[in-house]
């Protein structure tokens, strides 16, 4: 049986997720002045890149230990047990500036921006008029009149700056020369303390401190990808002074055992956070990708597409959501999966039946000992302990073409250091399905 023009029902979508199965494509990726070089990406590939993928339009490594030594698992190893260094320039900063600022911001996020106070962050999310997810990056506050959004893999500046064409606010909106490291793991405060001292020990979860390392301008925040403890160093005029912040954490990181790594998906899987454009993207309603919590009822003031959004709830409390498939967690059998996927897995609900649902993200996980995943299947098909079928690659799977036992979980399937705030508010009981 061929599944690659599967039967998962897309209804609810203009442009389906591209669901057939190519597997690895062998081709070199070319180097051009068409996509953008990172401040750090020389010295991404002086400490082993070997590997990049394109995200915002800019190389964004994704592979540092080769697969001999042990890759991504030794990268893993690192995050959970030292501390890692993670060029993540490609999260550009897209500035908010003037009288404004705050009113503008407000009104293109789904949270209330008024309640973010200077020296602070929050994880938000955009929606367009139909509410699908724009981009959910990290919103710094600098201070009353200036904001950025610290994007995720979506061209944002060009939508914010459409948005206030009609609406003229005062304000100004730029990319700016600012480009950010992470540091993430369990030594990763006691490396910072080491770069700035004990005010390192008071940057709250979601804070932001504004200091000096190796004499350049730095803001950090205690944020990331991960689970993990761990900061997130915004260094100004990135293009002439990357070399001076990589090279004094490279110096301060050696008594950590720091060591260069590329994003670590499956510890962020683990945690529920999500990828935009692989789990997520503008067709996709926050109620489907546990992020209802970022559609408040409270907020009074206007947003782009809250009239839709709060229309999908009255639907989704009513018993007919508008929306065909839903996010769940999925505990699986099969080899371990090592790498990143290159193909959106098939879901049946039955040993060889046709494709119902789909893999976004899979990995396996060293301490639950299986592989997981996150993945869209039917909304009946949502309740914990559901089982299913995944049809991994042959390299992954138990028996090739057959495919392997899977099972509906919890997402996050194991408790964070640095819980989120979806993980804060579900332990406190308070993170409803809508």
């Amino acid at each position: 049986m061929s599944f690659n023009t599967p039967s998962v029902d897309q209804s609810h979508r203009i442009v389906p997720i591209n669901l057939r199965q190519s597997g690895p494509t062998p081709v070199e990726m070319l180097v051009d002045t068409r996509v953008r070089k990172s401040p750090y990406w020389e010295l991404s590939v002086e400490h082993g890149a070997w590997r990049a993928s394109i995200y915002n339009r800019m190389y964004h490594p994704r592979g540092y230990v080769p697969r001999e030594e042990g890759g991504m698992s030794a990268e893993y190893e690192s995050l959970v047990h030292d501390v890692t260094l993670w060029n993540v320039a490609v999260e550009r900063q897209i500035q908010v500036k003037g009288p404004d600022a705050e009113a503008f911001v407000n009104f293109v996020i789904t949270r209330d921006a008024t309640k973010i106070p200077p020296m602070r962050a929050r994880y938000v999310i955009l929606t367009n008029e139909k509410g699908g997810i724009l981009n959910d990056p990290v919103l710094l506050r600098i201070a009353d009149d200036e904001f950025w959004f610290s994007l995720s893999d979506s061209d944002l500046q060009l939508w914010l700056e459409g948005v206030n064409v009609g609406l003229r606010y005062d304000v100004e909106i730029n990319e700016i020369d600012v480009a950010p490291v992470q540091i993430q793991g369990p030594k990763s405060v006691d490396l910072l303390v080491d770069l700035i001292g004990s005010a390192a020990l008071e940057i709250p979860s979601y804070g932001l401190h504004s200091t000096m390392i190796a004499g350049r301008q730095v803001i950090i925040s205690q944020t990331g990808f991960t689970g993990e403890k761990g900061y997130e160093i915004y260094l100004y005029d990135a293009t002439h002074y990357a070399e001076d912040l990589w090279n004094e954490i490279i110096r301060v990181g050696e008594k950590h055992r720091l060591r260069v790594v590329a994003p670590a998906h499956h510890r962020r899987i683990a945690a529920g956070i999500l990828s935009w454009g692989q789990d997520m993207d503008f067709e996709t309603l926050p109620f489907q990708v546990y992020l209802s919590y970022q559609v408040p009822r409270q907020k009074e003031a206007d947003y782009i597409g809250k009239a839709r959004l709060e229309e999908a709830r009255r639907l989704i409390e009513a018993g007919t959501p508008p929306f065909t498939t839903k996010m769940v967690g999925l505990a699986m059998g099969g080899h371990p999966i090592d790498d990143y996927a290159p193909d959106f897995w098939h879901i049946s609900e039955f040993d060889g039946t046709e494709p119902i649902g789909y893999v976004s993200s899979p990995w396996y996980s060293p301490e639950l000992g299986l592989n997981i995943a996150l993945a869209h299947v039917p909304v009946e098909l949502t309740a914990l302990d559901t089982e299913l079928w995944v049809h991994l690659p042959d390299e992954y799977a138990e028996v090739p073409g057959a495919p392997v036992r899977a099972r509906v979980v919890e997402v996050p399937f194991r408790p964070s250091v640095n819980p989120n705030q979806r993980e804060l508010l579900r332990n406190r009981g308070l993170d409803a399905a809508v």
